[in-house]
C-alpha cells in the first residue's frame, strides 16, 4: 500500500483518489512515477485546473492502461505510440502519461529527437522552473515536492525563468517564448531580463513554428485578464512584427505643424482591455484589436483639421478576412462578427454627435442585428481618454443611444428584421421572374420602412409597393 502522507499542492478528495489510483498502478508496475507541470503550477496558484501530467521513469503507455484497468470503469485509452503518450478521460480529469524522455533539438524544426531519460532530464527539457514542478507519487516520498530549479521561489516572487540557458531554450523551441508570454500574461508575472532578452534576439526563429500554434498562444493572451500586458510584450520583444505585422503599423506618433494624433496601437491596447472587463468572449475582443487596423492606410494631415483617418471603419473590414486567413482563425461566424463590428463601431458614436432619429437608429438596428449589444461594448470600450468628464459624458451619450435602440426596436422589431413583401411576392404580383427589377422592388421597401415613410406592415408595403411599381412602369397581373 502508498502511505497516504498528504500531497503537498491543495487537491480535491476525488483528485486526490485519482493520483492515489495513479500510485498504486505505478507500484505495481514498478515504475516511479510523478506528477508534473502545469497541474501542480495551478494547484500552487489556487487557479482551476483538470489536466494532470504524469511522468514515469518507464513506459508511459502501460502505465496509462494499467491505471484504466484499475479503475473498473472500462475507461478508455488514448495513445500515441510515436510519441509515448497516453491520455485518459476519468472523473472529470484528463490525465496524460508520459515516460521520462530528454530531448535534442535540430536548428530547422522545433520537434526534439527523444531518447528514454530520468525525471531530472525530464524537469531539465521543461520550459519554465515553474512548470518544472514534480510531485513524488511514489511509496517511499509520496507527496514531496521536487523543485530542482528553484520554481516555487519564482512563483513567490512571480517571475518567469527557464531551467536552461535562456536562448538555448527559446531557440529550441521557439514557441517557447509565445507561452513565456502568455504565462506573463495569464498570470501577471514578470519575465527576468535574461529570458527577455533571449526572446529579442531569437524572436526570428518563431518562423519555424506552425501558424496554428502560434495562434493559439495568441488566442490564449487574448482571453488573458489583462491582454494589454502579453500584446505589449510580444511588441517589445520582436514577435509581434513577424506574426501580426498589421499591428505594427498602428504604433507611434507623427507630428506635423505642431500637429499630433494618438498611439493607435497603445490606444488599441487599452480598448481591448476594457472590453476584456466586460467580456470573456474571443470574438468580441478580437473585434477591439482590430477596430482602427484601416487607420494606417486612411492617414492623412488636412492643415485646416490635422490628422485624420476618414474611412477606416470601411477600409479595416475589409482587411479582416485577409487578417483572419493568414492568421489560420475560423473563416465563418467569428470571421463574418469581426468584420461587422469594426465597420460598424463608428456608427453609434456618430450618433452621439446629432440629434437622433428613428430613421438612423432603425439603420443601425437593421445593420447590427443581434450583434448590437457587442457593438455598444464595442464603442463603450473605445472610450479612453483621460478627460473624466468627457468620458463621463460620451457614456452618458451612449446611454442615451441604448435607450433609443431599446425603444425603436420595441416599436419597429427591425433587428433581424425582412421587408413584410418578398421577392416572392413581387414576382407574384407582377409575373415577373428574378431579375433587376425585383430586387430594386424590395430594395425600395426596405428603405422607406427604415426611413420611416411607411409602417413596418405587410399592407403598407404592399400599397408601397404598387406604387413604386408603377413608376417603374410595371402593372400587376390580373
Amino acid at each position: 500500500m502508498i502511505s497516504r502522507k498528504p500531497i503537498d499542492i491543495p487537491c480535491t478528495l476525488q483528485e486526490r483518489k485519482v493520483l492515489e489510483q495513479i500510485a498504486m498502478a505505478a507500484l505495481e508496475l514498478g515504475v516511479p512515477c510523478y506528477l508534473i507541470g502545469g497541474f501542480v503550477r495551478d494547484k500552487l496558484l489556487n487557479r482551476r485546473t483538470k489536466d494532470m501530467d504524469i511522468v514515469c521513469v518507464g513506459d508511459g503507455i502501460a502505465l496509462a492502461h494499467k491505471v484504466a484497468a484499475m479503475t473498473g470503469e472500462n475507461v478508455p485509452v488514448a495513445f500515441f505510440k510515436t510519441y509515448g503518450t497516453a491520455q485518459i478521460k476519468w472523473n472529470d480529469l484528463e490525465v496524460e502519461f508520459v515516460g521520462a524522455r530528454k530531448e535534442s533539438y535540430r536548428d530547422h524544426s522545433r520537434n526534439p529527437e527523444v531518447t528514454a531519460g530520468t525525471l531530472e532530464d525530464d524537469q531539465l527539457r521543461r520550459d519554465f522552473t515553474i512548470n518544472a514542478m514534480a510531485i513524488s507519487l511514489n511509496e517511499a516520498d509520496y507527496g514531496s515536492l521536487l523543485d530542482p530549479f528553484n520554481g516555487l521561489a519564482d512563483m513567490e516572487k512571480q517571475l518567469i525563468r527557464t531551467p536552461l540557458e535562456p536562448s538555448q531554450t527559446f531557440s529550441d523551441d521557439p514557441l517557447r517564448m509565445m507561452r513565456a508570454i502568455r504565462f506573463a500574461s495569464q498570470l501577471q508575472f514578470t519575465i527576468v531580463p535574461e529570458a527577455f532578452e533571449a526572446i529579442q534576439n531569437n524572436a526570428h526563429r518563431i518562423k519555424i513554428v506552425s501558424q496554428e500554434r502560434i495562434t493559439d498562444e495568441f488566442n490564449k493572451i487574448m482571453l488573458s485578464t489583462k491582454p494589454s500586458v502579453g500584446l505589449d510584450l510580444l511588441y517589445r520583444g520582436g514577435l509581434l512584427k513577424i506574426i501580426f505585422p498589421q499591428m505594427i503599423d498602428l504604433v507611434g506618433v507623427e507630428m506635423l505643424e505642431g500637429k499630433g494624433h494618438k498611439d493607435n496601437f497603445y490606444h488599441t491596447l487599452q480598448v481591448v482591455d476594457n472590453i476584456s472587463r466586460n467580456t470573456r468572449d474571443l470574438w468580441l475582443r478580437w473585434a477591439a484589436l482590430l477596430h482602427d487596423i484601416g487607420k494606417p492606410a486612411t492617414k492623412r494631415f488636412e492643415p485646416a483639421h490635422g490628422w485624420t483617418f476618414h474611412g477606416h471603419d470601411a477600409v479595416g473590414g475589409k482587411m479582416v478576412p485577409r487578417i483572419f486567413a493568414r492568421l489560420k482563425l475560423p473563416q465563418h461566424e467569428p470571421m463574418r462578427l469581426v468584420k461587422k463590428l469594426v465597420e460598424l463601431h463608428l456608427r453609434p458614436i456618430s450618433l452621439t454627435k446629432e440629434n437622433i432619429t428613428d430613421s438612423a437608429i432603425r439603420r443601425l438596428l437593421f445593420d447590427a442585428g443581434d450583434d448590437i449589444d457587442g457593438l455598444m461594448m464595442l464603442c463603450e470600450a473605445d472610450i479612453t481618454s483621460k478627460n473624466k468628464a468627457k468620458v463621463k459624458r460620451y457614456l452618458e451619450n451612449f446611454e442615451l443611444v441604448r435607450e433609443r435602440l431599446k425603444e425603436v426596436e420595441e416599436n419597429d422589431r427591425i433587428r433581424n428584421w425582412q421587408p413584410p413583401v418578398t421577392g416572392e411576392v413581387i414576382m407574384e404580383t407582377f409575373g415577373l421572374s428574378p431579375c433587376k427589377q425585383v430586387g430594386d422592388l424590395k430594395n425600395a421597401i426596405r428603405e422607406a420602412i427604415l426611413d420611416g415613410i411607411i409602417p413596418n406592415t405587410y399592407d403598407a408595403a404592399y400599397a408601397f409597393m404598387l406604387d413604386a411599381a408603377s413608376a417603374m412602369n410595371l402593372k400587376p397581373v390580373k
